[in-house]
């Protein structure tokens, strides 16, 4: 079992940045690809970032592409988001996720994503 913990998450005003950071814990961790979603009030969970385990392949949402960056640290087992540029309508439960080894597509699909962390609240303000 993967263990998933989500933090950097708080309250900003629009125009900050702030970086969330994803632990993986667990068995050996040898994932396919780690993931961000986010889910607003009253909305659907959301894709935002990807990134795969082997390699630096990135995937963006349209919504975030520019502002946000994706990274990891395959020693601490650990996914960066890097938020800039926050505007309100990013205030959202912000997921991480993880895939298992041989899986990666497709990946802004819930369905590629085996593994989720308790979720990190972001409000960003006016």
């Amino acid at each position: 079992q993967v263990q998933l913990v989500e933090s950097g998450g708080g309250l900003v005003q629009a125009g900050d940045s702030l970086t969330l950071s994803c632990a993986a814990s667990g068995r050996t961790f040898s994932g396919g690809i780690m993931g961000w979603f986010r889910q607003a009030p009253g909305k659907e969970r959301e894709f935002v970032a990807a990134i795969r385990w082997s390699g630096s392949t990135t995937y963006y949402a349209d919504s975030v592409k520019g502002r946000f960056t994706i990274s990891r640290d395959n020693a601490k087992n650990t996914v960066y988001l890097q938020m800039n540029s926050l505007k309100p309508e990013d205030t959202a439960v912000y997921y991480c996720a993880a895939g298992p080894a041989g899986r990666w597509y497709p990946p802004d699909r819930s369905v590629t994503y085996d593994y989720w962390g308790q979720g990190t609240q972001v409000n960003v303000s006016e």
